[in-house]
């Protein structure tokens, strides 16, 4: 998944070339996919609490193999907007069934966050191959096959699932709300649109129709969170946010992620666009950020067994300060992949102890629940890394580009650029070296606001965040009992009292059985008895009012 994602960005400037979207629907190809996965991973991971993870995980795999096609093979804009978007939901359906198994097969905090490390480190593995993989495509087949990628692993996964994952769901889970279903959609996609309004206007569409997005989801979140509390089984288990650690590992994945992706976008767009790198050149030239998540990923949990989470995550922040400082200042190609290494590394914590506080904060049957919400607050913090500190650089950048140049120049560097190619030589030289220029200006802009964003959050997580102990102290939580064997076995306590058929209850009740409470009415008392499986016979040795017995083979 990581992979398809990665590739993306090395595939714009390709696509925009070949479908020639509006500055509007690109910035819709490139994060529709993390609003829609945002959208929708609660109801996912909710989804997965009910139904089964493993279900869910084969569900939504096969799911992104059908959306990975058609995109491959979009013949227009929207036909790839919608393709995305499809991803998206498959996506959510994806990341919190993973999460969720984890939580499950892992009950010590030490080996969990070591298993969210390896997690973390898969993910960032796709991100490092998958620019490499594009760039190969791209330099021998046409754009659309670098959303190829995911299906080898995905289809397999279909056949192996069943054999290797247990299934775990909750058995006290209650039905899905549809009604909670349609108004967390109703608040979020609004709330989508306005922010997208926002990323493609600037703030003055808060007059338009992004202002009125941002008040219709804002009533409807309203009449999401009432709901939510006067259900037995909400969609959105509010008691989650009253604990402070996750609520405090929510917000760290959501500003964290934010400050990242306002960058880290832009990035391979820079050596392409600017410094004239080929696909695969800019794909090996982003391998040291991937190596450096990795690298942050692996030494996260080993510090974190001794150091309080909060301290190691203050000191990754700080770690990618010195990142942002370096983009802030960018000057060719090696500042530029040294910086994004700089600042992946600092990041890692984020990732590892973000997720691993967010799914180990809530109960066992709640861990769907958990991880969609921990992922929702990290793909909207990705996506709304794009849309606003991307904006910021979009502006910088269209406030660069010469006053007299064709509209379509002032709406992304590579539109620029195909442009001056159609331009007299010392016309089109003058533009593509402005719009260069403009783009450096807007990414070093972008890089001072992820850094802001950055300290935000490292004095979140110290609010927040710094009383949670090492994971060496913490304890280790016993196993959950309702879970699936791979083999399709349910495996279940064992029970502290024997139940029995329905002609032994009758035998049973011939032989002298007792209603369980003689303060109900026989009728109710004899149902419960029956569904129970448990008979309370008389001793026939005691004095009548003495405790009655239980009937047991």
């Amino acid at each position: 998944m990581t992979a398809d994602l990665g590739v993306l960005w090395l595939a714009t400037p390709y696509l925009a070339a070949d479908l020639r979207p509006s500055s509007t629907e690109l910035l819709w190809t490139t994060d529709i996919y993390g609003f829609l996965t945002a959208g929708t991973l609660v109801i996912m991971g909710t989804l997965g609490d009910r139904v089964g993870r493993r279900r869910l995980l084969m569900a939504g795999s096969a799911g992104f193999v059908v959306a990975s096609l058609v995109a491959a093979y979009a013949p227009n804009p929207g036909v790839l907007i919608a393709a995305r978007a499809l991803l998206g939901v498959a996506g959510a359906a994806v990341l919190p069934s993973t999460l969720a198994l984890i939580r499950h097969m892992f009950d010590d905090p030490r080996q969990r966050a070591t298993a969210i490390a390896l997690w973390v480190t898969a993910l960032s593995v796709g991100l490092a191959v998958g620019p490499v993989i594009g760039g190969v495509l791209l330099n021998s087949w046409w754009w659309g096959s670098v959303f190829l990628i995911g299906i080898p692993v995905m289809l397999p996964l279909l056949f192996i699932a069943p054999a290797l994952l247990p299934e775990y769901r909750d058995p006290a889970a209650g039905r899905l709300d549809p009604a909670s279903v349609a108004l967390f959609l109703l608040a979020v996609l609004p709330l989508v649109y306005g922010v997208k309004g926002v990323a493609a206007h600037g703030p003055g569409a808060l007059t338009g129709a992004a202002g009125a997005a941002f008040a219709a989801g804002a009533a409807f979140a309203l009449a999401f969170v009432r709901r939510q509390r006067r259900l037995a089984a909400p969609l959105m288990d509010l008691g989650l946010f009253r604990e402070k650690a996750f609520t405090g590992a929510l917000l760290t994945l959501l500003l964290g992620m934010t400050a990242l992706n306002g960058v880290e976008y832009l990035v391979p767009q820079y050596l392409q666009a600017v410094a004239g790198l080929s696909p695969l050149e800019a794909g090996l030239w982003l391998l040291p950020g991937a190596a450096g998540l990795v690298a942050g990923s692996q030494l996260t949990p080993v510090l974190a067994r001794r150091v309080r989470p909060a301290y190691v995550l203050v000191g990754g922040l700080l770690i990618s300060l010195l990142g942002y400082g370096g983009l802030a200042l960018v000057e060719g190609v090696p500042a530029a992949a040294t910086a994004l290494a700089v600042i992946m590394f600092g990041v890692a914590p984020i990732s590892v102890l973000g997720t691993a506080l967010a799914v180990g904060s809530a109960p066992p049957e709640k861990a769907g629940a958990a991880a969609a919400t921990g992922q929702t607050a990290y793909d909207l913090g990705l996506a709304l890394g794009i849309a606003v500190t991307g904006s910021v650089a979009a502006a910088v950048y269209r406030g660069g580009v010469p006053a007299g140049a064709p509209a379509e120049a002032r709406d992304t560097v590579g539109a620029a650029l195909a442009v001056a190619e159609r331009l007299p030589e010392g016309a089109g030289a003058g533009l593509a070296a402005a719009a260069r220029e403009a783009f450096t200006a807007g990414l070093r802009t972008a890089s001072v606001v992820s850094a802001g964003f950055a300290l935000v959050t490292a004095v979140l997580v110290v609010a927040l965040l710094r009383q949670v102990p090492p994971i060496a102290e913490q304890p280790a939580e016993p196993e959950l009992a309702e879970a699936e064997l791979p083999e399709g076995r349910l495996a279940e306590p064992e029970p502290s009292e024997e139940r029995f058929t329905e002609a032994e209850l009758l035998e049973a009740e011939l032989l002298g059985a007792e209603r369980p409470d003689a303060e109900r009415p026989e009728a109710e008392a004899r149902t419960g008895s029956r569904e129970s499986g448990v008979l309370h016979l008389a001793d026939p040795g005691r004095e009548p009012g003495h405790e009655a017995r239980t009937l047991s083979r």
